[in-house]
């Protein structure tokens, strides 16, 4: 019996070591992920540190746009709402420190429209390519041609 004691201690203390190294490599592997993950990925989706996020931000012009124009010998009136979207933080901050400008140049192309234009599908597809054309030039002016607003969006469209 004295015997089996002897044997059995040695056998624990080889299984110690091993645990040991087991228990550090877990560790190690697990270090490595969250190094991975907080210092290459950087950013939320897995962007490198530096590139810009790439989610959707959006800017509302509010209030919406109301303005008249004429349709032959009748009045007539438009209300739009318009949103921006960019992915670029300072295009989305440039517009919002150019609204008086925006909505100056948007009130002058939405009241310069022929209503039989802009009554069909494409026409306000048109038109809303000429604002968002307008909107860009507005922002890339303010700053200095690195930021972009990549969409314009209709969010409303009533005419009467």
């Amino acid at each position: 019996m004295a015997d089996e004691g002897k044997a059995a201690a040695p056998a624990a203390k080889s299984r110690k070591p091993m645990m040991i190294i087991g228990v550090v490599a877990v560790l190690a592997l697990a270090g490595g992920g969250y190094f991975l993950k907080t210092r290459l990925a950087g950013h939320p989706g897995g962007q490198a540190r530096g590139e810009l996020s790439k989610a959707d931000l959006y800017l509302p012009l509010d209030p919406p746009f109301v303005v008249n124009f004429k349709d032959g010998d009748s009045l007539r009136y438009l209300q739009v709402s318009v949103t921006l979207m960019s992915h670029d933080p300072k295009a989305i901050s440039a517009a919002k420190d150019a609204d008086p400008e925006i909505r100056d140049a948007l009130v002058s192309l939405f009241s310069n429209q022929d209503y039989t234009v802009i009554v069909t599908a494409a026409g306000r597809r048109n038109l809303q390519d000429k604002a968002l054309a307008t909107v860009r030039k507005i922002v890339k002016a303010h700053t200095n041609g690195q930021s972009d607003i990549e969409a314009l969006y209709f969010t409303s469209f009533v005419m009467q």
